[in-house]
């Protein structure tokens, strides 16, 4: 027994590859939205990290 994945665990889902980039409200592209909005909260993180908040920038433009 290998540790990685087989094509029998790999289409576990509906029948197809898991990583197939498919449109609509399929188990595939909850993944794939799911992996997009990672990469992208770090990259905000990343960007807010070096000194371009953009959340400090919008609450600075609200008067107190």
């Amino acid at each position: 027994m290998g540790l990685y994945p087989t094509d029998a665990t790999e289409k576990a889902y509906n029948g197809s590859d898991r990583n197939a980039v498919k449109f609509g409200f399929t188990p595939q592209s909850e993944l794939w939205q799911g992996r997009l909005a990672m990469i992208g909260f770090l990259a905000y993180v990343l960007w807010d990290l070096s000194g371009f908040s953009v959340v400090r920038d919008v609450l600075n433009l609200i008067p107190q």
